[in-house]
């Protein structure tokens, strides 16, 4: 092994990033009212307090500086956390932070050492992005999407263990995590249509699939390959695969399908990918235009192996046509912009030695592709687009990339905000009132489109595997039918609530006052203000608007480490997920003490 790939794990970055990780633990543990710390001290200023937490065996306390939000967010001063073993100081260490405090956290015995390897992993991501930080935020507001997406610095801002990728050796890491931005090629196998199937939109039959992918002098290399071995094309669809899983998995688990030539390995592709921050989503460097390729790639990473089900790949692109046809008919989100990255193709290969374990199982994920629209297909030559992500981006000099967004967009922050919530926060709660239809509306699953640095529109990507569909009279078509679910009214509204409200606007409130010098409570009035305009504009919902209230003085907390604690290995049930959350007590609605200022609804006539 080359001693440069592992340089930055060193002392000095060491001790830097279990500091940041501590403190996030601290922050999202406490958000989640699995930790409680102690206040010792109060109002020091500007609503700084001191807080004090005492580990399970009464041996070691943290004391630390911490500021409270909107919404239990706890912003903790990293710089202020102490270590203390029996009143003598020690070194901040995250594994043993999660240790000394295991049986508070509640992590099951036959979890530790999973989640303890997923804390490892998250450090060893950090400490890489740290040490290797080319581009400052100030830089980033001025960079393109790729530079963008190859820079973040967090994974997902609740869960404390966000990196795990376990399955990577340092090899690995190195040549396919979005961090480390080295550009590869993906491997390509015929598959037998005795257990293969591909399913597409229209536009995009198999033909025109291959030809847009590999162009016709690759694929008739590939042809060469089945024929040197007596095979007939026909018999087969070809497939790209991730080169790790080829490697870790496939020949492995496949072997039997290898050896019978119902698998056969073609080659490489001639263009060059690059991991997204969701890191089995490849970009297609090469021609930015072309579709991303999306593929099976099963590391153990927040709570799931990364598989991708053959049998869902099969409705897929069956719920691009519905859902891109529901867009299309609806005026408000062609005004607005608001697109989806459409799922237009899909590749499956059935692992019929395993099917008797059921669908859900992982090994019964380890073989299938899609292709997703690329955000380069969508946009002017005016516009830029960058993950949403990027509103949460702190570089290692303690800079918002959000307050170089505003400063470089010639506009005030109050007038880009209320532009991110026209693009971003109208549209989802138009989807909700009209169709009661839920994204997962993430950081990582939005693009934002950008035109001098202001907001213009949102795109939503990994849309099949995610939206929910509540509303019982709505006409599904076949395939797309396993969108419904049925849960209660309060259930409903908290999507809105946990995926909006709690894991994007909780931590935007805190940048934009700590960073950007606007208060949190502005932010909020602003949040508020979006609502009552989008109502204003729509009084048809009027009975929905009571019915699902985003006024409420108070909504349940959702707990997403939580799950993650109590079953590293599939933290959610996956054939019902909302029944699956973890609920603690409730949160405040930062909105609600703004509802008198608005004008009330009257009905359409």
């Amino acid at each position: 092994m080359n001693n440069q790939e592992i340089t930055f794990i060193n002392p000095e970055t060491w001790e830097i990033v279990n500091k940041h990780l501590v403190k996030k633990a601290i922050s999202e543990f406490a958000h989640e009212l699995i930790l409680t710390p102690n206040l010792k001290s109060d109002e020091l200023e500007k609503s700084w307090n001191v807080y004090e937490l005492i580990n399970d065996n009464k041996e070691v306390t943290y004391k630390f500086k911490a500021k409270k939000f909107h919404l239990d967010h706890w912003h903790v001063d990293v710089d202020s956390i102490i270590k203390l073993r029996n009143g003598k100081k020690e070194t901040i260490d995250a594994l043993m932070f999660i240790t000394e405090f295991r049986k508070t956290l509640e992590i099951p015995d036959e979890f530790l050492a999973t989640y303890l390897e997923e804390i490892t992993s998250t450090l060893i991501s950090a400490a890489y992005k740290y040490e290797n930080e080319q581009l400052s935020s100030a830089d980033l507001a001025n960079s393109g999407f790729q530079e963008i997406e190859h820079a973040m610095s967090e994974g997902h801002p609740c869960f404390v263990a966000n990196n795990g990728r376990i399955g990577f050796n340092i090899n690995d890491y190195h040549k396919y995590a979005p961090e480390t931005n080295n550009p590869f090629k993906i491997l390509w196998i015929a598959a037998h249509k005795e257990f293969a199937t591909y399913t597409a939109i229209e536009e995009f039959g198999y033909n025109e699939i291959l030809i847009n992918e590999l162009g016709i002098a690759k694929i008739n290399q590939f042809n060469e390959v089945l024929e040197k071995v007596e095979l007939s094309k026909s018999d087969y669809i070809f497939m790209p695969v991730h080169p790790w899983q080829w490697t870790n998995k496939l020949v492995h688990v496949f072997a039997s399908d290898i050896a019978n030539k119902r698998i056969v390995l073609l080659g490489e592709s001639n263009d060059d990918y690059s991991a997204q921050q969701s890191i089995r989503t490849l970009f297609n460097l090469t021609n930015p235009k072309k579709l991303y390729t999306k593929t099976s790639l099963s590391i153990l990473n927040m709570g799931f192996v990364r598989g991708l089900s053959p049998y869902y790949m099969q409705s897929t692109p069956y719920i691009t046509k519905w859902i891109n046809e529901l867009l299309e008919r609806d005026s408000y989100l062609k005004e607005v912009g608001f697109e989806m990255l459409g799922e237009v193709a899909t590749v499956g290969y059935h692992n019929h030695y395993y099917e008797v374990l059921g669908k859900t199982n992982p090994h019964n994920k380890m073989l299938s592709a899609l292709w997703r629209e690329s955000p380069f297909s969508k946009i002017k030559k005016t516009q830029k687009v960058a993950t949403m992500a990027s509103l949460l981006h702190i570089d290692r000099n303690g800079k918002s990339l959000l307050a170089e967004f505003i400063k470089s967009s010639g506009i005030k922050a109050d007038l880009w905000i209320e532009k991110y919530l026209k693009a971003y926060f109208q549209p989802l709660i138009h989807c909700f009132y009209k169709y009661e239809l839920v994204f997962m509306p993430h950081g990582e699953n939005i693009i934002l489109v950008l035109e001098n640095n202001q907001p213009v529109s949102i795109l939503m990507k990994d849309i099949t595997e995610e939206v929910i569909v509540f509303n019982e009279e709505m006409y599904l078509p076949e395939h797309a039918d396993r969108l419904f679910t049925k849960t209660t009214d309060k259930m409903k509204i908290l999507s809105i609530f946990t995926d909006v409200f709690d894991c994007i606007f909780r931590f935007l409130g805190q940048i934009l006052e700590t960073h950007c010098g606007y208060s949190e409570d502005k932010f909020w009035e602003l949040v508020a203000k979006s609502i009552n305009e989008y109502q204003q504009s729509h009084p048809e919902y009027t009975d929905k608007y009571e019915r699902y209230n985003l006024f409420v003085p108070e909504f349940d907390r959702c707990c997403l480490n939580k799950l993650q604690l109590s079953n590293t290995k599939q933290m959610l049930n996956l054939a019902d997920p909302i029944e699956s959350l973890k609920l603690n007590g409730v949160l405040e609605n930062p909105v609600a003490k703004y509802v008198k200022e608005f004008v009330e609804l009257k009905p359409a006539d």
